[in-house]
């Protein structure tokens, strides 16, 4: 009688499975960010940048600009980079001079990879935030908007933790889930973890030789997290447990994950030509798992009136502008979700609202050109995006 297959041994036979399929490709990938380590930015010995390793990943963002790809990075360095320039001793900081680091160190850090990607005939552009950015109604769309227009006018943004305000955010990893959610935010279909490690192995295989490297992960179950080890290096606040969890936000909101060697140049290229590495596979694109989570995961908090003609523009793809909205119900803000009602009052679709309920009650019915003039400053276009909104039956 054959031995039952154990927990470990089924999720390994489940990744060698997923593994006989042919990995994802970077070439059918629109929107990627990559997550920069501090261990790989820095050199530990001397406490300075690895500019030659910079340049080299410039060069595979610029290869994917190339090729079409809007392309953010999340990059972590400016603490490494600090402690350093004040000549701070090399015992775990306090939270104050992790903060001092952070502020002086963010400087070196920006100008670093601008002229790194002005090189290779890209701007770039600067984005602090914490993870308070990400989880606060507001200020995630303000983010989210900002980045949508740098994106647009073809600029790299470098996302990272606001470290100098941060206090519980500056610990072990935060950048690993930080990237995963700048990924969910931005509708990103590829997060590239860059590590001082090439994938998830079945324990850590500096303590066990015998460790089996994992090359896809279908699905993260118990066993999987269980593989996970701890930090790695002095500089790195992150070990393969974070990753993890990053991958779990990130293959949530639709977006593939790798876990690839930062340790070589071009570490995206050798991505691209077949490196080892380690891909997390989302059951979802990025775009249907958003359009699902505003069907059916917020609460609406109110309800907008359309005319026919609003309506027929809807089905047809179009934003909702306030010039199609009749009447406004509901004490909602902005980015609240709202029900969407057709002139019999039958629900033709849902989405997050641009504009508070007094300041949707004053633009209804009006043009999108009398919006400044009527609540004082220039507000949005649409009172409804299309990348926010889903439709009854369609998108």
């Amino acid at each position: 009688m054959n031995r039952p297959a154990s927990p470990l041994e089924a999720a390994l036979h489940a990744a060698a499975d997923a593994a006989g399929a042919p990995a994802p490709q970077l070439s059918s990938f629109r929107r990627i960010v990559v997550k920069v380590g501090s261990a790989l930015l820095v050199d530990s010995t001397r406490g300075a940048l690895r500019h030659a390793w910079l340049a080299a990943l410039a060069e595979d963002v610029a290869n994917l600009h190339r090729e079409g790809k809007q392309v953010l990075v999340v990059s972590s360095g400016a603490i490494a980079l600090g402690r350093n320039v004040l000549k701070l001793p090399k015992r775990p900081l306090k939270l104050e001079e992790s903060q001092a680091a952070a502020a002086v160190g963010q400087i070196a850090l920006g100008r670093a990879w601008s002229e790194a990607l002005a090189h290779e005939g890209i701007t770039a552009g600067q984005i602090l935030i914490t993870l308070g950015d990400t989880e606060e109604r507001r200020r995630y769309l303000n983010a989210r908007s900002t980045i949508a227009k740098l994106l647009e006018l073809k600029v790299v943004p470098v996302i990272n933790e606001n470290d100098t305000v941060a206090t519980s955010e500056i610990r072990y990893g935060d950048n690993d889930r930080l990237a995963a959610r700048v990924a969910g935010m931005t509708s990103a279909d590829l997060l590239v973890l860059l590590s001082d490690i090439d994938g998830l192995y079945t324990a850590p295989p500096n303590d066990d030789p015998s460790a089996d490297f994992i090359p896809v992960v279908p699905r993260i179950t118990a066993e999987i997290e269980a593989m996970a080890g701890g930090a790695g290096t002095e500089l790195s606040r992150g070990g393969m447990k974070t990753k993890i969890e990053a991958a779990k936000i990130a293959t949530t909101a639709g977006a593939h994950m790798v876990i690839a060697s930062g340790k070589v140049k071009n570490p995206i290229r050798a991505v691209e030509t077949g490196a080892r590495c380690t891909w997390f596979l989302a059951p979802a694109n990025p775009v249907a798992s958003r359009k699902r989570w505003i069907a059916g995961a917020l609460e609406p908090r109110g309800v907008l009136h359309l005319d026919a003609g609003a309506v027929a523009a809807l089905r047809r793809g179009s934003s909702l502008l306030p010039a199609g909205v009749k009447r406004v119900e509901g004490d909602f803000q902005r980015g609240d979700a709202v029900v969407l009602r057709g002139p019999d009052g039958a629900e033709i679709g849902r989405g997050l609202v641009a504009y508070d309920h007094d300041y949707a009650e004053k633009i209804k019915g009006r043009s999108s050109d009398e919006i400044a003039e009527l609540i004082g400053f220039e507000g949005r276009t649409a009172m409804v995006h299309r990348d926010d909104l889903v439709i009854a039956g369609g998108g």
